[in-house]
């Protein structure tokens, strides 16, 4: 896993005794009068809403480190070696923060100031819209008038979901020319364009009258050389882990099965009728659905088509969540005390699923703090390009030696020399784990540097979606 230019493929640790309230906020925090045309509504007040608490991790271990509560709660302590520069693979420079802020609010500035509640959060449908082409509004225009919004809905669902799978780092070799447009893409939007136009072409369909939704039959009948015709891949445009894509896919449509969750077709989009009828689903004058409730759905309808290879405890996987040195070793800790986990696929379903379902039928979510920033390349190759981070020289020998052992085998060029990963290795793990703690505290520093308050600070997922992820992909852009 090359530290900088590759992609990652998923305070003291307190568990709350009772839930916690989460106060509503949209995705993309609006101010609490819109104008349309010249006419003023409001955006109704939305109740309080009592979350769920964690699992205990010292009565049920494996299901508190598959939660999301835990993702913040264990990064938060080798963030805390990181602000006093004791982590085990890193130097860090705190002088370095300000700078780095500076440079994400500079960006954020000039693509949205003064309008920062124009910032959309982050997720997939942004990426669909790559070159300033709204593909997703043109799609939902070319259905029938009949089909209403939950079917728009549920197909969306099952568009994002699969390509929030695809979205695994498709390499420096790969790109994608669109059939529609004609243009170049590549990395992450490449493969949100390719998966696109393959949803269309109904290529994860079993309906050839219905080309435009997933199903698990669908899934199943498709094959790794489709998929490879599909995104365009041959022998000089190689995209990296196309068979790993195809059996993800394919354990998808077993998953699928689970008709409780993804009803008796198998659709990934059946889930918005399992979360509106959920009991925790409060209908007020929008429906409000708590992240824990989506987090769960995700976590349990989909954990069996994760590598079962992965970090386990009790003979239970826990899908992205890896051992790292930097926890606490002291007083003496049990395995799962040593295990950080991320989960950073299911965070970035959770951001990406939400936006169809606030955009077409208004639903609200409680519990979009719990989400953390990211952990992938982008968001942490920010913190090392800024110098917030510098790789210690004895990691970044071995890196460098494994990336040359490694261009050696595959007969790749070495035209740039970067350390080079595998995905449990402590260096990445560590990183990985900051990442989500500098993530945090930027949020904090950018809102200051824009001087916004109360509802007009940035969430989170703006401030990725415009600040820290766009930097770090121009940043890249610069040194190619």
């Amino acid at each position: 896993m090359g530290l900088f230019n590759r992609k990652i493929s998923n305070d003291g640790d307190s568990v709350a005794s009772t839930g916690t309230r989460s106060s509503i906020k949209p995705l993309n925090s609006p101010p609490l009068t819109k104008f349309t045309n010249g006419s003023a509504f409001s955006i109704p007040s939305l109740p309080d809403v009592t979350l769920p608490k964690p699992p205990d991790p010292h009565l049920d271990p494996a299901a508190y480190l598959r939660s999301l509560n835990s993702v913040r709660a264990r990064s938060k302590l080798v963030f805390s070696k990181a602000k006093r520069n004791q982590l085990a693979h890193f130097h860090v420079d705190l002088g370095k923060f300000k700078e780095t802020a500076s440079y994400v609010v500079s960006i954020i500035k000039r693509d949205y100031a003064p309008d920062y509640q124009s910032i959309p959060a982050h997720g997939r449908w942004q990426h669909f819209e790559v070159g300033g082409r709204p593909r997703v509004d043109q799609l939902l225009a070319s259905w029938p008038t009949s089909i209403d919004n939950q079917e728009k809905t549920r197909r969306l669902i099952d568009l994002f979901l699969v390509s929030v799978l695809l979205d695994a780092g498709a390499g420096n070799r790969w790109s994608y020319k669109s059939k529609e447009s004609g243009k170049m893409y590549r990395r992450s939007e490449g493969l949100a364009v390719a998966s696109l136009e393959m949803f269309k072409a109904g290529l994860f369909s079993s309906d050839p009258t219905e080309p435009c939704q997933v199903d698990g039959a669908g899934l199943r009948k498709l094959t790794v050389d489709q998929l490879a015709k599909g995104m365009q891949v041959s022998d000089t445009n190689i995209v990296a882990g196309l068979e790993g894509r195809a059996g993800l896919l394919s354990n998808l449509a077993d998953a699928l099965n689970n008709q409780k969750l993804f009803g008796v077709d198998a659709r990934p989009g059946n889930m918005l009728d399992y979360l509106l009828s959920h009991p925790s689903t409060q209908a007020s004058s929008v429906p409000i659905i708590t992240i824990p409730t989506l987090w769960n759905v995700l976590t349990s309808g989909l954990g069996s088509i994760w590598p079962t290879t992965r970090t386990q405890v009790d003979g239970t996987s826990i899908g992205d969540a890896w051992p790292c040195s930097s926890m606490p070793a002291s007083p003496p800790a049990q395995y799962w005390e040593s295990i950080v986990p991320f989960h950073k696929l299911t965070q970035w379903l959770c951001y990406s699923l939400m936006t169809p379902m606030t955009k077409l039928l208004q639903i609200r979510f409680a519990g979009t703090e719990l989400l953390t920033g990211l952990p992938e390349y982008r968001n942490g190759g920010l913190l090392v390009d800024t110098g917030l981070l510098t790789l210690k020289a004895d990691d970044a020998n071995r890196g460098v030696e494994s990336f040359r052992r490694y261009a050696k085998l595959k007969g790749h060029p070495c035209m740039e020399i970067v350390p080079l990963f595998t995905v449990d290795d402590d260096v990445i793990v560590e990183w990985r784990a900051v990442t989500i703690g500098f993530l945090d505290e930027l949020l904090l520093e950018v809102n200051r540097m824009l001087l916004l308050q109360g509802d007009d600070r940035l969430t989170l997922a703006q401030m990725l979606e415009a600040g820290t992820w766009k930097v770090r992909e121009q940043s890249m852009l610069v040194r190619r």
